[in-house]
Protein backbone atom coordinates (compact mmCIF):
# COMPACT_ATOMS: atom_id res chain seq x y z
CA UNK A 1 0.00 0.00 0.00
CA UNK A 2 1.39 3.42 -0.98
CA UNK A 3 1.61 6.17 1.63
CA UNK A 4 1.94 9.92 1.29
CA UNK A 5 5.25 9.96 3.13
CA UNK A 6 5.67 13.73 3.02
CA UNK A 7 2.24 14.33 4.57
CA UNK A 8 2.76 11.67 7.23
CA UNK A 9 6.16 13.11 8.13
CA UNK A 10 4.66 16.59 8.40
CA UNK A 11 1.87 15.41 10.71
CA UNK A 12 4.29 13.40 12.83
CA UNK A 13 6.69 16.32 13.30
CA UNK A 14 3.86 18.68 14.26
CA UNK A 15 2.67 16.14 16.82
CA UNK A 16 6.15 15.50 18.27
CA UNK A 17 6.61 19.24 18.75
CA UNK A 18 3.30 19.51 20.65
CA UNK A 19 3.45 16.32 22.75
CA UNK A 20 4.64 16.91 26.35
CA UNK A 21 5.11 13.28 27.40
CA UNK A 22 8.47 11.81 26.31
CA UNK A 23 7.37 8.19 25.85
CA UNK A 24 4.71 9.19 23.31
CA UNK A 25 7.15 11.41 21.42
CA UNK A 26 9.70 8.58 21.37
CA UNK A 27 7.24 6.12 19.78
CA UNK A 28 6.70 8.45 16.84
CA UNK A 29 10.36 9.39 16.52
CA UNK A 30 11.38 5.72 16.35
CA UNK A 31 8.96 5.11 13.48
CA UNK A 32 10.27 8.21 11.69
CA UNK A 33 13.85 7.03 12.08
CA UNK A 34 13.02 3.56 10.74
CA UNK A 35 10.81 4.90 7.97
CA UNK A 36 7.96 2.69 9.20
CA UNK A 37 5.24 4.29 7.08
CA UNK A 38 2.68 1.60 7.85
CA UNK A 39 2.94 2.37 11.57
CA UNK A 40 2.95 6.13 10.98
CA UNK A 41 -0.10 5.86 8.73
CA UNK A 42 -1.99 4.02 11.46
CA UNK A 43 -0.98 6.69 13.98
CA UNK A 44 -1.80 9.69 11.78
CA UNK A 45 -4.27 8.73 9.01
CA UNK A 46 -6.98 10.30 11.15
CA UNK A 47 -7.40 12.26 14.35
CA UNK A 48 -9.07 10.62 17.33
CA UNK A 49 -12.16 12.81 17.48
CA UNK A 50 -14.20 13.78 20.49
CA UNK A 51 -17.62 12.42 19.56
CA UNK A 52 -20.97 11.91 21.25
CA UNK A 53 -19.48 9.12 23.39
CA UNK A 54 -16.40 11.16 24.34
CA UNK A 55 -12.95 10.03 23.21
CA UNK A 56 -11.52 6.54 23.50
CA UNK A 57 -8.54 4.90 21.84
CA UNK A 58 -5.28 3.00 22.07
CA UNK A 59 -2.69 4.63 24.36
CA UNK A 60 0.31 5.86 22.39
CA UNK A 61 1.89 8.55 20.26
CA UNK A 62 0.01 10.06 17.32
CA UNK A 63 -3.26 11.79 16.57
CA UNK A 64 -5.04 8.44 16.18
CA UNK A 65 -4.03 7.50 19.73
CA UNK A 66 -4.90 8.81 23.18
CA UNK A 67 -2.03 10.69 24.77
CA UNK A 68 -1.26 13.90 26.65
CA UNK A 69 -1.56 16.08 23.55
CA UNK A 70 -4.96 14.66 22.57
CA UNK A 71 -6.25 15.08 26.14
CA UNK A 72 -5.05 18.69 26.18
CA UNK A 73 -6.53 19.35 22.74
CA UNK A 74 -9.98 18.09 23.76
CA UNK A 75 -9.83 19.89 27.11
CA UNK A 76 -8.99 23.17 25.38
CA UNK A 77 -12.11 22.76 23.22
CA UNK A 78 -14.18 21.93 26.32
CA UNK A 79 -12.77 25.01 28.07
CA UNK A 80 -13.77 27.25 25.19
CA UNK A 81 -17.26 25.78 25.17
CA UNK A 82 -17.73 26.24 28.93
CA UNK A 83 -16.48 29.82 28.86
CA UNK A 84 -18.98 30.58 26.11
CA UNK A 85 -21.93 28.99 27.91
CA UNK A 86 -21.39 29.41 31.65
CA UNK A 87 -20.40 32.09 34.11
CA UNK A 88 -17.44 31.17 36.33
CA UNK A 89 -17.52 27.45 35.43
CA UNK A 90 -16.41 24.68 37.79
CA UNK A 91 -15.25 21.23 36.59
CA UNK A 92 -14.77 18.03 38.64
CA UNK A 93 -12.30 15.40 37.39
CA UNK A 94 -11.96 11.70 38.32
CA UNK A 95 -9.88 8.85 36.93
CA UNK A 96 -9.60 5.06 37.16
CA UNK A 97 -6.72 2.57 37.43
CA UNK A 98 -5.65 2.54 33.76
CA UNK A 99 -2.21 3.48 32.55
CA UNK A 100 -1.81 7.27 32.37
CA UNK A 101 -5.28 7.90 33.83
CA UNK A 102 -3.88 9.96 36.71
CA UNK A 103 -1.49 11.83 34.39
CA UNK A 104 -4.20 12.56 31.82
CA UNK A 105 -6.55 13.78 34.57
CA UNK A 106 -3.92 16.22 35.81
CA UNK A 107 -3.18 17.39 32.25
CA UNK A 108 -6.87 18.12 31.73
CA UNK A 109 -6.99 20.00 35.04
CA UNK A 110 -4.01 22.19 34.09
CA UNK A 111 -5.53 23.12 30.72
CA UNK A 112 -8.79 24.09 32.42
CA UNK A 113 -6.85 26.17 34.93
CA UNK A 114 -4.90 27.72 32.06
CA UNK A 115 -8.25 28.92 30.74
CA UNK A 116 -9.08 30.42 34.16
CA UNK A 117 -11.62 27.66 34.96
CA UNK A 118 -11.95 26.32 38.52
CA UNK A 119 -11.14 22.61 38.89
CA UNK A 120 -11.71 20.04 41.63
CA UNK A 121 -9.54 16.96 41.06
CA UNK A 122 -9.95 13.70 43.01
CA UNK A 123 -6.58 12.79 44.54
CA UNK A 124 -7.23 9.02 44.35
CA UNK A 125 -8.95 6.88 41.74
CA UNK A 126 -12.74 7.12 41.88
CA UNK A 127 -15.48 5.34 39.92
CA UNK A 128 -17.79 6.91 37.35
CA UNK A 129 -20.85 7.01 39.65
CA UNK A 130 -19.01 8.97 42.32
CA UNK A 131 -17.90 11.51 39.71
CA UNK A 132 -21.47 11.84 38.45
CA UNK A 133 -22.70 12.33 42.01
CA UNK A 134 -19.96 14.85 42.82
CA UNK A 135 -20.84 17.03 39.82
CA UNK A 136 -24.37 17.36 41.16
CA UNK A 137 -23.32 17.64 44.81
CA UNK A 138 -20.79 20.41 44.14
CA UNK A 139 -23.14 22.10 41.65
CA UNK A 140 -20.36 21.97 39.07
CA UNK A 141 -20.76 23.04 35.46
CA UNK A 142 -19.19 19.86 34.06
CA UNK A 143 -17.24 16.72 34.93
CA UNK A 144 -14.53 14.62 33.31
CA UNK A 145 -13.68 10.96 33.84
CA UNK A 146 -10.47 9.51 32.42
CA UNK A 147 -11.28 5.86 31.71
CA UNK A 148 -11.75 3.33 28.94
CA UNK A 149 -14.27 1.44 31.04
CA UNK A 150 -14.07 -2.30 30.24
CA UNK A 151 -11.73 -2.11 27.21
CA UNK A 152 -8.37 -3.94 27.08
CA UNK A 153 -5.38 -2.60 29.02
CA UNK A 154 -3.87 -0.75 26.05
CA UNK A 155 -6.92 1.58 25.83
CA UNK A 156 -7.83 4.74 27.68
CA UNK A 157 -10.53 7.35 27.22
CA UNK A 158 -12.07 10.67 28.21
CA UNK A 159 -15.74 11.22 29.05
CA UNK A 160 -17.42 14.57 29.67
CA UNK A 161 -20.40 15.14 31.97
CA UNK A 162 -22.79 18.07 32.05
CA UNK A 163 -24.00 19.86 35.18
CA UNK A 164 -26.84 17.39 35.73
CA UNK A 165 -24.30 14.59 36.27
CA UNK A 166 -25.07 12.77 33.02
CA UNK A 167 -22.81 12.43 30.00
CA UNK A 168 -23.20 15.37 27.64
CA UNK A 169 -26.05 15.16 25.14
CA UNK A 170 -27.05 17.26 22.11
CA UNK A 171 -26.54 20.10 21.52
CA UNK A 172 -23.72 20.32 24.10
CA UNK A 173 -21.84 17.23 22.88
CA UNK A 174 -21.90 18.48 19.29
CA UNK A 175 -20.77 21.95 20.34
CA UNK A 176 -17.89 20.62 22.45
CA UNK A 177 -16.84 18.23 19.68
CA UNK A 178 -16.75 20.99 17.07
CA UNK A 179 -14.49 23.18 19.20
CA UNK A 180 -12.31 20.31 20.45
CA UNK A 181 -11.70 18.87 17.01
CA UNK A 182 -10.70 22.31 15.68
CA UNK A 183 -8.07 23.04 18.35
CA UNK A 184 -4.48 23.35 17.09
CA UNK A 185 -1.40 22.77 19.23
CA UNK A 186 -0.58 26.44 19.47
CA UNK A 187 -4.06 27.21 20.80
CA UNK A 188 -3.74 25.09 23.96
CA UNK A 189 -3.46 27.11 27.19
CA UNK A 190 -1.91 25.38 30.17
CA UNK A 191 -0.84 26.26 33.71
CA UNK A 192 2.04 24.74 35.63
CA UNK A 193 0.71 22.61 38.51
CA UNK A 194 2.25 24.78 41.24
CA UNK A 195 0.86 27.88 39.56
CA UNK A 196 -2.59 26.33 39.26
CA UNK A 197 -2.69 25.31 42.93
CA UNK A 198 -1.25 28.61 44.14
CA UNK A 199 -3.88 30.53 42.20
CA UNK A 200 -6.66 28.49 43.85
CA UNK A 201 -8.01 27.36 40.49
CA UNK A 202 -6.95 23.74 41.13
CA UNK A 203 -8.01 22.06 44.38
CA UNK A 204 -8.66 18.50 45.53
CA UNK A 205 -12.18 17.20 46.01
CA UNK A 206 -13.09 17.25 49.69
CA UNK A 207 -13.55 13.86 51.47
CA UNK A 208 -17.01 15.08 52.51
CA UNK A 209 -18.15 14.40 48.93
CA UNK A 210 -17.32 10.70 49.31
CA UNK A 211 -19.22 10.58 52.58
CA UNK A 212 -22.22 12.27 50.98
CA UNK A 213 -22.25 9.61 48.26
CA UNK A 214 -22.02 6.81 50.83
CA UNK A 215 -24.89 8.33 52.80
CA UNK A 216 -27.01 8.56 49.64
CA UNK A 217 -26.26 4.96 48.64
CA UNK A 218 -27.15 3.60 52.10
CA UNK A 219 -30.35 5.64 52.17
CA UNK A 220 -31.33 4.13 48.80
CA UNK A 221 -31.92 0.73 50.41
CA UNK A 222 -35.63 -0.05 50.44
CA UNK A 223 -35.44 -2.42 53.41
CA UNK A 224 -32.30 -1.38 55.34
CA UNK A 225 -33.21 -3.31 58.49
CA UNK A 226 -33.37 -6.49 56.44
CA UNK A 227 -29.85 -5.94 55.09
CA UNK A 228 -28.06 -4.76 58.25
CA UNK A 229 -25.97 -7.64 59.64
CA UNK A 230 -27.69 -10.17 57.34
CA UNK A 231 -25.95 -13.59 57.51
CA UNK A 232 -25.35 -13.76 53.74
CA UNK A 233 -21.88 -13.87 52.14
CA UNK A 234 -20.84 -11.79 49.12
CA UNK A 235 -17.90 -12.75 46.88
CA UNK A 236 -16.55 -9.70 45.07
CA UNK A 237 -13.92 -8.70 42.53
CA UNK A 238 -13.10 -5.13 41.42
CA UNK A 239 -11.02 -6.55 38.51
CA UNK A 240 -8.08 -4.32 39.48
CA UNK A 241 -10.27 -1.22 39.26
CA UNK A 242 -11.87 1.57 41.26
CA UNK A 243 -14.83 -0.26 42.81
CA UNK A 244 -12.97 -1.95 45.65
CA UNK A 245 -12.84 0.94 48.14
CA UNK A 246 -16.46 2.17 47.90
CA UNK A 247 -18.13 -1.24 47.66
CA UNK A 248 -16.18 -2.78 50.54
CA UNK A 249 -16.72 0.36 52.62
CA UNK A 250 -20.49 0.23 52.14
CA UNK A 251 -20.86 -3.52 52.70
CA UNK A 252 -18.74 -3.25 55.84
CA UNK A 253 -21.00 -0.52 57.18
CA UNK A 254 -23.95 -2.82 56.57
CA UNK A 255 -22.26 -5.70 58.39
CA UNK A 256 -22.28 -7.93 55.31
CA UNK A 257 -19.57 -10.58 55.16
CA UNK A 258 -17.63 -9.89 51.96
CA UNK A 259 -14.73 -11.89 50.55
CA UNK A 260 -12.55 -10.37 47.81
CA UNK A 261 -10.30 -11.96 45.20
CA UNK A 262 -6.91 -10.95 46.64
CA UNK A 263 -4.92 -10.85 43.40
CA UNK A 264 -7.59 -8.68 41.75
CA UNK A 265 -8.11 -6.34 44.70
CA UNK A 266 -5.44 -3.68 44.10
CA UNK A 267 -5.56 -1.21 41.17
CA UNK A 268 -3.41 -2.33 38.24
CA UNK A 269 -3.61 -0.90 34.73
CA UNK A 270 -2.15 -4.09 33.24
CA UNK A 271 -5.16 -6.10 34.50
CA UNK A 272 -2.73 -9.02 34.80
CA UNK A 273 -5.19 -11.74 35.84
CA UNK A 274 -7.70 -11.25 33.01
CA UNK A 275 -7.68 -10.87 29.22
CA UNK A 276 -10.44 -8.28 29.45
CA UNK A 277 -11.45 -6.44 32.67
CA UNK A 278 -15.14 -6.82 31.98
CA UNK A 279 -17.64 -8.62 34.25
CA UNK A 280 -19.56 -9.55 31.09
CA UNK A 281 -16.68 -11.91 30.31
CA UNK A 282 -16.94 -15.39 31.83
CA UNK A 283 -13.13 -15.59 31.89
CA UNK A 284 -12.89 -12.40 33.95
CA UNK A 285 -15.24 -13.86 36.59
CA UNK A 286 -13.42 -17.20 36.91
CA UNK A 287 -11.42 -16.34 40.04
CA UNK A 288 -14.28 -14.77 41.96
CA UNK A 289 -16.52 -17.76 41.21
CA UNK A 290 -13.79 -20.09 42.49
CA UNK A 291 -13.68 -17.98 45.67
CA UNK A 292 -17.48 -18.13 45.93
CA UNK A 293 -17.44 -21.92 45.80
CA UNK A 294 -14.86 -22.02 48.57
CA UNK A 295 -16.70 -19.53 50.78
CA UNK A 296 -20.25 -20.69 49.88
CA UNK A 297 -21.23 -17.19 48.80
CA UNK A 298 -24.88 -16.28 48.28
CA UNK A 299 -24.07 -13.87 45.45
CA UNK A 300 -21.04 -13.11 43.29
CA UNK A 301 -20.42 -9.51 42.16
CA UNK A 302 -17.82 -8.16 39.74
CA UNK A 303 -17.26 -4.57 38.61
CA UNK A 304 -15.22 -3.14 35.74
CA UNK A 305 -12.28 -0.69 36.17
CA UNK A 306 -14.42 2.46 36.43
CA UNK A 307 -17.14 0.62 38.41
CA UNK A 308 -20.04 1.60 36.23
CA UNK A 309 -20.76 -2.00 35.12
CA UNK A 310 -21.84 -4.77 37.47
CA UNK A 311 -21.83 -8.50 36.76
CA UNK A 312 -23.49 -11.13 38.93
CA UNK A 313 -23.28 -14.90 39.33
CA UNK A 314 -25.67 -16.93 41.49
CA UNK A 315 -25.59 -20.43 43.01
CA UNK A 316 -27.10 -23.17 40.85
CA UNK A 317 -27.76 -25.46 43.82
CA UNK A 318 -28.50 -25.17 47.52
CA UNK A 319 -25.06 -26.58 48.39
CA UNK A 320 -23.44 -23.72 46.41
CA UNK A 321 -21.07 -25.98 44.53
CA UNK A 322 -21.75 -24.46 41.09
CA UNK A 323 -22.56 -20.91 39.99
CA UNK A 324 -24.33 -19.45 36.97
CA UNK A 325 -23.27 -16.16 35.39
CA UNK A 326 -26.28 -13.98 34.70
CA UNK A 327 -26.58 -11.91 31.53
CA UNK A 328 -27.12 -8.18 31.75
CA UNK A 329 -30.72 -8.74 30.69
CA UNK A 330 -31.27 -11.29 33.48
CA UNK A 331 -29.75 -8.97 36.10
CA UNK A 332 -31.90 -6.09 34.84
CA UNK A 333 -34.97 -8.33 34.90
CA UNK A 334 -34.38 -9.44 38.50
CA UNK A 335 -33.67 -5.91 39.75
CA UNK A 336 -36.66 -4.41 37.95
CA UNK A 337 -38.94 -7.13 39.31
CA UNK A 338 -37.65 -6.69 42.86
CA UNK A 339 -37.77 -2.91 42.86
CA UNK A 340 -41.24 -2.55 41.38
CA UNK A 341 -42.78 -5.17 43.67
CA UNK A 342 -41.05 -3.60 46.67
CA UNK A 343 -42.37 -0.16 45.66
CA UNK A 344 -45.90 -1.59 45.52
CA UNK A 345 -45.59 -3.34 48.87
CA UNK A 346 -44.06 -0.41 50.77
CA UNK A 347 -46.11 2.23 48.92
CA UNK A 348 -43.87 5.04 50.14
CA UNK A 349 -44.38 7.09 46.97
CA UNK A 350 -47.92 7.49 45.59
CA UNK A 351 -46.62 8.49 42.16
CA UNK A 352 -46.27 6.06 39.24
CA UNK A 353 -42.81 4.46 38.98
CA UNK A 354 -40.91 4.87 35.71
CA UNK A 355 -38.42 2.32 34.39
CA UNK A 356 -36.12 3.38 31.53
CA UNK A 357 -34.17 0.95 29.36
CA UNK A 358 -32.21 1.06 26.13
CA UNK A 359 -33.73 -0.23 22.90
CA UNK A 360 -31.26 -3.15 22.94
CA UNK A 361 -32.34 -4.35 26.39
CA UNK A 362 -34.85 -7.18 26.92
CA UNK A 363 -38.54 -6.39 26.40
CA UNK A 364 -39.28 -8.60 29.41
CA UNK A 365 -38.61 -5.51 31.55
CA UNK A 366 -41.41 -3.69 29.75
CA UNK A 367 -43.85 -6.52 30.49
CA UNK A 368 -42.89 -6.64 34.19
CA UNK A 369 -43.13 -2.86 34.60
CA UNK A 370 -46.46 -2.38 32.88
CA UNK A 371 -48.14 -5.38 34.50
CA UNK A 372 -47.27 -3.91 37.90
CA UNK A 373 -48.64 -0.45 37.24
CA UNK A 374 -45.43 1.25 36.14
CA UNK A 375 -44.43 3.12 33.00
CA UNK A 376 -41.62 1.80 30.80
CA UNK A 377 -39.67 4.04 28.41
CA UNK A 378 -37.25 3.00 25.67
CA UNK A 379 -34.28 5.22 24.78
CA UNK A 380 -31.28 5.04 22.48
CA UNK A 381 -28.21 3.11 23.59
CA UNK A 382 -26.11 5.24 25.92
CA UNK A 383 -26.84 5.86 29.58
CA UNK A 384 -26.96 9.60 28.99
CA UNK A 385 -30.38 9.07 27.41
CA UNK A 386 -31.59 7.38 30.59
CA UNK A 387 -30.19 10.35 32.53
CA UNK A 388 -32.20 12.69 30.29
CA UNK A 389 -35.41 10.91 31.30
CA UNK A 390 -34.57 11.27 35.00
CA UNK A 391 -33.90 14.95 34.46
CA UNK A 392 -37.30 15.41 32.81
CA UNK A 393 -39.00 13.77 35.79
CA UNK A 394 -37.20 15.94 38.33
CA UNK A 395 -36.94 19.38 36.67
CA UNK A 396 -39.53 20.48 37.61
CA UNK A 397 -40.35 17.63 39.96
CA UNK A 398 -43.13 15.50 38.51
CA UNK A 399 -46.26 15.15 40.65
CA UNK A 400 -47.42 12.05 38.79
CA UNK A 401 -44.29 9.97 38.11
CA UNK A 402 -40.88 9.18 39.60
CA UNK A 403 -37.75 7.38 38.44
CA UNK A 404 -37.42 3.84 39.78
CA UNK A 405 -34.82 2.03 37.68
CA UNK A 406 -32.68 2.37 34.56
CA UNK A 407 -30.76 -0.33 32.73
CA UNK A 408 -28.81 -1.38 29.67
CA UNK A 409 -28.11 -4.96 28.65
CA UNK A 410 -24.36 -4.25 28.76
CA UNK A 411 -24.36 -4.57 32.57
CA UNK A 412 -25.38 -0.98 33.21
CA UNK A 413 -27.85 -0.37 36.07
CA UNK A 414 -29.08 2.59 38.09
CA UNK A 415 -31.36 2.40 41.14
CA UNK A 416 -30.86 5.98 42.43
CA UNK A 417 -31.60 9.38 40.91
CA UNK A 418 -28.71 11.22 42.59
CA UNK A 419 -26.37 9.64 40.01
CA UNK A 420 -26.91 10.07 36.28
CA UNK A 421 -24.79 7.28 34.83
CA UNK A 422 -24.39 3.54 35.30
CA UNK A 423 -23.65 2.87 38.96
CA UNK A 424 -22.19 -0.48 39.93
CA UNK A 425 -21.64 0.69 43.52
CA UNK A 426 -25.21 1.52 44.60
CA UNK A 427 -26.54 -1.20 42.27
CA UNK A 428 -24.42 -3.73 44.18
CA UNK A 429 -26.21 -2.65 47.36
CA UNK A 430 -29.58 -3.13 45.63
CA UNK A 431 -28.52 -6.60 44.48
CA UNK A 432 -27.39 -7.52 48.01
CA UNK A 433 -30.70 -6.27 49.40
CA UNK A 434 -32.55 -8.40 46.85
CA UNK A 435 -30.63 -11.51 47.95
CA UNK A 436 -31.30 -10.76 51.63
CA UNK A 437 -35.01 -10.34 50.96
CA UNK A 438 -35.40 -13.59 49.03
CA UNK A 439 -33.15 -15.50 51.46
CA UNK A 440 -35.49 -14.55 54.30
CA UNK A 441 -38.35 -16.01 52.27
CA UNK A 442 -36.38 -19.18 51.52
CA UNK A 443 -36.18 -18.27 47.82
CA UNK A 444 -33.04 -18.22 45.66
CA UNK A 445 -32.46 -15.78 42.81
CA UNK A 446 -32.75 -18.71 40.42
CA UNK A 447 -36.14 -19.57 41.92
CA UNK A 448 -37.32 -15.99 41.37
CA UNK A 449 -35.99 -15.86 37.81
CA UNK A 450 -37.84 -19.10 36.99
CA UNK A 451 -41.04 -17.62 38.47
CA UNK A 452 -40.64 -14.48 36.36
CA UNK A 453 -40.35 -16.55 33.17
CA UNK A 454 -43.45 -18.47 34.17
CA UNK A 455 -45.49 -15.31 34.84
CA UNK A 456 -44.29 -12.94 32.09
CA UNK A 457 -42.95 -15.25 29.38
CA UNK A 458 -39.49 -16.51 28.53
CA UNK A 459 -36.93 -14.27 26.86
CA UNK A 460 -33.50 -14.99 25.42
CA UNK A 461 -31.16 -12.37 24.01
CA UNK A 462 -27.83 -12.68 22.22
CA UNK A 463 -25.31 -10.13 20.96
CA UNK A 464 -23.13 -10.86 17.92
CA UNK A 465 -20.18 -8.54 17.36
CA UNK A 466 -18.09 -8.08 14.23
CA UNK A 467 -14.89 -6.00 14.39
CA UNK A 468 -13.68 -3.81 11.50
CA UNK A 469 -10.38 -2.18 12.55
CA UNK A 470 -8.44 0.50 10.72
CA UNK A 471 -9.16 2.82 7.83
CA UNK A 472 -10.65 0.10 5.62
CA UNK A 473 -12.81 -1.08 8.52
CA UNK A 474 -14.60 2.28 8.70
CA UNK A 475 -15.60 2.01 5.04
CA UNK A 476 -16.68 -1.61 5.48
CA UNK A 477 -18.93 -0.74 8.45
CA UNK A 478 -20.60 2.05 6.48
CA UNK A 479 -21.20 -0.28 3.53
CA UNK A 480 -22.75 -2.96 5.78
CA UNK A 481 -25.13 -0.50 7.42
CA UNK A 482 -26.19 0.84 4.00
CA UNK A 483 -26.87 -2.71 2.80
CA UNK A 484 -29.02 -3.48 5.86
CA UNK A 485 -31.03 -0.29 5.36
CA UNK A 486 -31.91 -1.41 1.83
CA UNK A 487 -33.65 -4.56 3.11
CA UNK A 488 -37.41 -4.64 2.67
CA UNK A 489 -40.36 -6.54 4.21
CA UNK A 490 -40.66 -9.93 2.56
CA UNK A 491 -36.91 -10.36 2.15
CA UNK A 492 -35.13 -13.10 4.08
CA UNK A 493 -32.45 -13.10 6.77
CA UNK A 494 -31.42 -16.41 8.35
CA UNK A 495 -34.31 -18.09 6.53
CA UNK A 496 -36.90 -15.80 8.07
CA UNK A 497 -39.17 -13.28 6.40
CA UNK A 498 -38.80 -9.64 7.43
CA UNK A 499 -42.13 -8.20 8.60
CA UNK A 500 -40.92 -4.64 9.29
CA UNK A 501 -37.75 -2.55 9.23
CA UNK A 502 -37.33 0.66 11.24
CA UNK A 503 -34.42 2.93 10.33
CA UNK A 504 -33.71 5.38 13.14
CA UNK A 505 -31.96 7.74 10.72
CA UNK A 506 -35.41 8.54 9.36
CA UNK A 507 -38.05 10.84 10.83
CA UNK A 508 -41.12 9.65 12.69
CA UNK A 509 -39.68 6.70 14.62
CA UNK A 510 -40.43 8.19 18.04
CA UNK A 511 -36.71 8.24 18.87
CA UNK A 512 -33.93 10.70 18.03
CA UNK A 513 -32.08 10.06 14.77
CA UNK A 514 -29.39 7.43 15.20
CA UNK A 515 -27.41 4.93 13.14
CA UNK A 516 -29.62 2.02 14.22
CA UNK A 517 -31.85 -0.41 12.29
CA UNK A 518 -34.57 -2.49 13.98
CA UNK A 519 -35.79 -5.54 12.05
CA UNK A 520 -38.80 -7.64 13.07
CA UNK A 521 -39.56 -11.02 11.56
CA UNK A 522 -42.81 -12.80 10.76
CA UNK A 523 -41.69 -15.63 13.10
CA UNK A 524 -41.44 -13.24 16.08
CA UNK A 525 -37.70 -12.59 16.36
CA UNK A 526 -36.33 -9.04 16.59
CA UNK A 527 -32.89 -7.93 15.41
CA UNK A 528 -31.30 -4.57 16.27
CA UNK A 529 -28.18 -3.55 14.33
CA UNK A 530 -25.92 -0.64 15.33
CA UNK A 531 -22.26 0.36 15.08
CA UNK A 532 -20.53 0.69 18.45
CA UNK A 533 -20.13 4.25 19.68
CA UNK A 534 -16.67 3.58 21.12
CA UNK A 535 -15.07 0.77 19.09
CA UNK A 536 -14.73 -0.21 15.39
CA UNK A 537 -17.48 -2.83 15.64
CA UNK A 538 -21.01 -3.55 14.45
CA UNK A 539 -23.29 -5.09 17.05
CA UNK A 540 -26.25 -7.33 16.25
CA UNK A 541 -28.78 -7.83 19.06
CA UNK A 542 -31.13 -10.80 18.64
CA UNK A 543 -34.29 -11.00 20.78
CA UNK A 544 -36.34 -14.19 21.19
CA UNK A 545 -39.46 -14.61 23.31
CA UNK A 546 -42.19 -17.18 23.86
CA UNK A 547 -43.15 -20.08 26.11
CA UNK A 548 -40.10 -21.44 27.89
CA UNK A 549 -40.78 -25.08 27.14
CA UNK A 550 -41.09 -24.31 23.43
CA UNK A 551 -38.29 -21.77 23.01
CA UNK A 552 -35.50 -22.78 25.38
CA UNK A 553 -34.49 -25.98 23.52
CA UNK A 554 -34.24 -24.00 20.25
CA UNK A 555 -32.26 -20.95 21.41
CA UNK A 556 -28.82 -22.30 20.49
CA UNK A 557 -29.85 -23.40 17.00
CA UNK A 558 -31.68 -20.11 16.28
CA UNK A 559 -28.65 -18.13 17.45
CA UNK A 560 -26.38 -20.23 15.23
CA UNK A 561 -28.61 -19.61 12.19
CA UNK A 562 -28.51 -15.84 12.69
CA UNK A 563 -24.80 -15.74 13.50
CA UNK A 564 -24.01 -17.64 10.30
CA UNK A 565 -26.25 -15.35 8.23
CA UNK A 566 -24.73 -12.19 9.71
Amino acid sequence: MGYNEAELRKRALVYVEAERTPCFRDEVNRSLEKGDWEDLNDRFYTTLNFGTAGMRGVIGGGTNRINTFMVEKVTQGLSEYLLGHARDPLVVIAYDSRHFSKEFALSAALVLAGNNIRVRLFDTLHPVPMLSFSVRYLQATAGIVVTASHNPAFYNGYKVYSGDGGQVTPPDDVGIAALANAVLAEGIKRFDEKEARKSGLLKHVSPKVDEAYYHMALCSLRRPALVQNSPITVAYTPLHGSGNVPILHLLKRLGIRTVVVKDQELPDGDFPTVKLPNPESAEAMTEVIALAKKEKADIVIGTDPDADRMGIAIPKDKEKTEYQLLSGNQIGTLLCDYLIHTAKELHKDPRVPVVVKSIVTTDLIKRITEKNGGIEKDVLTGFKYIAEQIDRLENPKSKEQYFLFGCEESYGFLTVSAVRDKDAVSSSLAAVEMVCSYAKQGISLQDRLDAIYQEYGYSAETVFTRAYPGEEGKRRMQSIMEDIRRRKPGEMIAGRNISSLTDLLKEGTGLPKSDVVIIRFVTGEKLVVRPSGTEPKIKYYLFLSGKREDLEPKVSSINAEFEKAL
